[in-house]
């Protein structure tokens, strides 16, 4: 127990521990760089619990012992932003950045201009909110002009102050990143190891899913960490600089970036990009690159931004990191499709802040090509810093032993005669066990039918178990087997149960894409629901029809005929319908007839800030047959435009390009619906 306090005494105690406490936070889920054992951590955490529990009256929402996270959500509330969270332009080039530099100077002149340069963290954007010195909300970046309400789960985040040491701002709105270090990421994957738990890939995809669940006491529980470095709505201060904004915030007990440089020249910036690139590799947790901002804010104003990205400011991203190791052996992986992909078995090294262990080889011909052999060291690269791969072999290190790769005659996990596909090695034995598992992932995968709580290992678990082989049979699971499974409770079986359920209104289109059908993508699948009133409508096309559809080629067209004439895939198609799915299209029937609208199958280019949210404008032209393309083109029918339009309006003129704005776009969909 603590000792027995004054309430002057307690209080200033009380203070005491919980600015200590915050200040170890940070040290270890931002710098990971502890101070003090875990041991201790916790006699001081203890401390402040006992000292709580004598003096109730100093416990606050800002206090390190009530960031644990509180009841689950049903689901997120979708909240506009009060400034957009705008994304940033990015290179890889030298000669670009400077050409980035040479405009700013350009609009603003040589002298009176200063850049800061700081890491760019690879995390997921968020946006935080405080209202007279306390916070009161966290979105992420959602869509840029309105996000998810993910406060519950940033007031988990220990090293988040509840409260600022100052209350004179009415409102103080911060940008920043959410992250795991390498060192807890690790930790947390080997935790869940020893546990029998899935692990994570990699740290931003171990946070991105984190940040999006319902149950903040599970988030809790989790290594998240966050820097902030940005400005929303500010009301009631100025700040003249971003340098002054660093410091005022770190002053706060915000975390910020633990390093910046100040920079007035080209040669300075450079300097500055080589030093990071160093310690990036020293850093404790991801970084992918460096950003570049213009230091003044009220010359940001004078620059502007397009519809997507600040003009003030650009991402510079570092080569990816490389490093070489031993090749033990190749082991082979079977894909939804049948595809055989060879892996590589390897001495585990350090690259891009995690231990690597495995790394894809792509297929037999790049093997071939690279005269990848067991024994080598190997070259591995991160490609977009995540997924591991073999790049190169280093000739001068081959051992006499090495030995060639050969590709395996037969299916490693059902021992079916495998198959050339092109370059791709397939097995063509649908009922293979590993492709039956990856058939079913896919399925009930976000993107597909979304069904919530059939990852990867509860489907292992359920094929091994014999209690599905089908995409059908997920319809039939019943509770009392869902329960006998591994980490399964009452809780998580009725919230299966629910999700595989509220799955049958799923639209036609992502019962398309589920099904796995080669060749066809949630893309494809939309515009199949777009000309077809009915899956059997589809099912019954003949190879000319297929080919009127705008994306479908002969290969797509061959593949969609000969999938439902198959015994297996009509069988499939009536069961679904007796369960209860959805094989009817909404889009066509919002649409009327697509074929008779004057707009079915044109192209629009969407640029500048527009009144609504740009995912309201897709939906509405994909309702009048259109399609929304990203780069303008001679093929381009129409470019919607709003405020602030960039390079693309002047595109769109040299070529030609029809440009409409809001009011013409809204005259344009209604008459385009009535023809």
């Amino acid at each position: 127990m603590s000792p027995s306090y004054t309430q002057e005494a307690a209080k200033k105690r009380h203070d005491e521990l919980s600015q200590l406490l915050r200040e170890h936070n940070v040290a270890y889920y931002v710098l990971a760089c502890p101070t003090i054992s875990d041991r201790e951590y916790d006699k001081l955490y203890q401390e402040l619990v006992e000292l709580e529990h004598e003096f109730p009256e100093f416990v606050t929402a800002s206090s390190p012992t009530q960031q644990v996270g509180a009841e689950p959500v049903a689901s997120f509330r979708t909240v506009a932003h009060s400034v957009p969270m705008q994304s940033l332009d990015n290179t890889y080039s030298e000669e670009e950045l400077m050409a980035f530099i040479d405009r700013v100077h350009k609009t603003l002149g040589d002298d009176k201009v200063s850049f800061i340069l700081e890491p760019k963290i690879d995390g997921v954007a968020v946006s935080v909110r405080y209202e007279n010195g306390s916070f009161v909300q966290g979105l992420t970046r959602g869509d840029g002009t309105k996000g998810d309400d993910i406060t519950a789960n940033l007031r988990t985040l220990r090293q988040l102050p509840m409260t600022l040491k100052s209350d004179s701002l009415e409102v103080l709105e911060l940008r920043g990143e959410v992250f795991m270090t390498h060192a807890a990421f690790q930790r947390m994957n080997e935790e869940r190891e020893k546990n029998k738990e899935a692990t994570f890939a990699n740290a931003r995809n171990a946070t991105a899913g984190t940040l999006k669940l319902l149950d903040s006491k599970i988030v809790a529980t989790r290594p998240l960490a966050i820097a902030l470095y940005g400005l929303g709505q500010v009301t009631g201060k100025t700040f003249a600089t971003h340098q002054g904004t660093l410091q005022y915030l770190a002053s706060q007990g915000v975390p910020t970036p633990e390093k910046n440089w100040y920079c007035q020249s080209k040669p300075e910036i450079l300097a500055a990009l080589g030093e990071l690139n160093e310690l990036r590799k020293n850093f404790g947790y991801p970084t992918d690159g460096a950003v570049l901002k213009v230091n003044e804010l009220n010359l940001r104003d004078e620059l502007g931004s397009t519809a997507k990205a600040p003009r003030w400011a650009i991402a510079y991203k570092f080569e990816a990191e490389q490093a070489e190791t031993r090749l033990k052996n190749v082991t082979f992986q079977v894909g939804r499709t049948g595809t055989i992909t060879p892996v590589a078995e390897l001495s585990p090294v350090l690259l891009s802040g995690t231990t690597v262990s495995r790394a894809t080889l792509h297929n037999f011909e790049e093997v071939k090509r690279k005269d990848v052999r067991v024994g080598d060291v190997v070259v591995l690269e991160k490609a977009g810093e995540i997924i591991p791969a073999v790049i190169s072999v280093n000739l001068g290190l081959r051992p006499k032993n090495s030995v060639p790769v050969e590709a395996p005659r037969k299916c490693p996990c059902c021992s079916f005669q495998t198959e050339y596909e092109g370059i791709f090695l397939r097995c063509p034995n649908d009922q293979c066990p590993e492709i039956v598992k990856r058939k079913l992932e896919h399925f009930c995968h976000r993107g597909a039918m979304d069904i919530e709580g059939l990852g990867e290992s509860v489907v292992e678990q359920l094929v091994d178990n014999k209690l599905i082989s089908r995409v059908d049979d997920i319809y039939h699971l019943k509770k009392e087997k869902l329960i006998a499974l591994e980490r399964m409770g009452e809780k998580s079986v009725n919230n299966l149960i629910n999700a595989i359920e509220a799955s049958k209104s799923q639209p036609m289109w992502r019962l398309l894409f589920g099904l796995g059908i080669l060749h066809v993508g949630a893309g494809l699948a939309k515009q199949l629901e777009r000309s077809f009133s009915s899956v059997h409508d589809l099912a019954a096309a003949e190879i000319e029809q297929l080919l009127d559809i705008s994306d479908v080629g002969e290969v797509v067209a061959q593949s969609l005929y000969h999938y439902f004439r198959e015994e297996e895939s009509i069988r499939l198609i009536s069961s679904l319908e007796q369960l209860g799915l959805h094989l009817s299209s909404m889009l066509k029937h919002e649409e009327g007839s697509t074929s008779s609208s004057v707009l079915s199958g044109k192209k629009f280019v969407i640029t500048g800030t527009l009144s609504k949210s740009r995912q309201h404008f897709v939906e509405m032209i994909e309702k009048i047959g259109g399609n929304v393309v990203g780069s303008i083109s001679s093929k381009t029918d129409y470019l919607l435009a709003g405020e602030q339009t960039g390079s693309k309006l002047a595109k769109a003129q040299k070529l030609g390009v029809t440009v409409i704005d809001e009011t013409a776009f809204e005259k344009l969909a209604t008459e385009g619906s009535n023809d």
